[in-house]
């Protein structure tokens, strides 16, 4: 059997989301997944360390897309009007979540519904996804204070980003919703500014 095929990391993950889901995370052994792929466990474990990395692999390359958008103009020019201002602020956080719709293309609307799905109906893995996110609130927060940005409004800009995408995220992967995840974020994060401008 080929160890080494191209496409394997994406065989494995695909192979390993349909086991979880129909027999539930701790179902499923690795020696199962890797047969469902056609391929060995050593081959597995040359990309995941362990099952449960299988549903949270690229952790950094998620975060990059955002920290991509918060980075914007770095020009001396403009520097004191985003940290100077609210909107300015907001203008960043929009620009990151902008750059994070990337990761979300149509065609993986339904791996993603899937995906969540496995992770809803298994304690440690929402433990885990809500670290993942509690952390990208952090390491965003961490990028507005250098830039300037006061810690309070960095911790609630960066925090109120997160939700605006977890909001965005849920409406996306209803099996009702027509909009790609872009234009369902806009409209989650223009709901947040109006929510703001009335208080």
């Amino acid at each position: 059997m080929a160890r080494w095929q191209p496409g394997s990391a994406e065989r494995l993950r695909n192979a390993a989301l349909e086991l979880f889901e129909t027999r539930g995370f701790d179902g499923v052994t690795v020696a199962e997944i890797a047969a469902a792929a056609g391929l060995t466990e050593r081959t597995f474990f040359r990309y995941f360390a362990d099952k449960r990395e299988v549903l949270f692999t690229d952790q950094a390359r998620f975060e990059q897309f955002f920290l991509d958008g918060l980075a914007g103009d770095s020009d001396a020019s403009t520097e004191l009007e985003l940290v100077g201002s609210t909107d300015g602020v907001m203008k960043l956080v929009f620009a990151a979540l902008e750059g994070a719709a990337m990761l979300f293309p149509e065609e993986r609307r339904n791996w993603s519904a899937m995906r969540q799905r496995v992770i809803n109906a298994h304690p440690g893995l929402q433990e885990r996804e809500l670290i993942k996110l509690s952390t990208l609130a952090e390491t965003m927060a961490d990028v507005l204070r250098q830039r300037g940005v006061d810690t309070v409004t960095a911790t609630l800009a960066a925090e109120s980003g997160v939700t605006v995408f977890r909001a965005a995220f849920a409406i996306w992967i209803a099996a009702e919703e027509p909009r790609g995840f872009s234009e369902v974020q806009h409209s989650v994060f223009q709901q947040l500014r109006t929510l703001i401008a009335a208080g």
